[in-house]
């Protein structure tokens, strides 16, 4: 593939994006937030992955049809993005669990804290309870099941795209 890059690569600002984005953001804030009162609310979840797919896929689709896609190019952008803030929250979650957490737990932390940044946490959790098992409390990195299906999608689908 061609690794140069131009405007065509770039995709323009969406402001209704943004709003599905806030919609997402507050159904997953509610959820949480008053479990008990927001049944459902964990579709904000769903939201973002479909916007997620949306996006990606109208780059990589605008890549393929201007004959400029670079792996290069879509894989540095998305770890512009997403790294900065992972290894903020993984760095603190050592130093936070050191502080707070009792051996055993930081040991837990530690499975958890690999498996995040291998982006297959997905996995870890789905081998040791569901997501709404009342033993989820104990786990302070749960929501990076997310992002660990993000990237796998992230790694997967460009690929399948080229193929189709």
């Amino acid at each position: 593939m061609n690794t140069k890059i131009n405007s065509s690569n770039v995709s323009s600002y969406r402001p209704d994006i943004d709003g599905l984005r806030a919609l997402a953001v507050m159904l997953v804030i509610l959820y949480h937030a008053f479990p008990s009162w927001m049944h459902g609310g964990f579709i904000g979840v769903d939201i973002f992955f479909v916007i997620s797919g949306f996006l990606i896929t109208s780059i990589i689709l605008r890549g393929l049809r201007d004959d400029n896609f670079s792996f290069i190019w879509f894989y540095s952008k998305r770890i512009i993005r997403i790294f900065p803030a992972l290894l903020f929250v993984l760095v603190c979650s050592i130093f936070l669990g050191w502080i707070f957490l009792y051996s055993s737990e930081y040991q837990l932390l530690g499975k958890h804290l690999i498996s995040a940044a291998g982006f297959f946490s997905n996995f870890t959790y789905l081998g040791e309870a569901g997501y709404f098992d009342g033993r989820a409390i104990d786990k302070p990195l749960l929501h990076l099941w997310s992002l660990a299906i993000e990237e796998q999608f992230y790694l997967i689908y460009p690929f399948v795209l080229i193929l189709v």
